[in-house]
């Protein structure tokens, strides 16, 4: 005869685990796999680049 397994509690830490992996499985699936940043550094509108994109804006006032 088996016996039957005890459920032990969810608790709070569960919880957030299981979000957070929710969060990542997501963004993994929008995005692709990956490190993906959230928040990204402002560039000076004066920053040198040769991209030819970018030389207009430059000028542009």
């Amino acid at each position: 005869m088996k016996r039957k397994k005890k459920k032990q509690p969810v608790n709070l830490d569960d919880i957030v685990k299981a979000m957070r992996r929710g969060n990542r499985e997501g963004e993994q699936e929008v995005l692709g796999p990956g490190f993906h940043a959230t928040n990204r550094v402002h560039r000076s509108k004066k920053t040198y680049t040769r991209k030819a994109k970018h030389k207009s804006e430059i000028t542009d006032n």
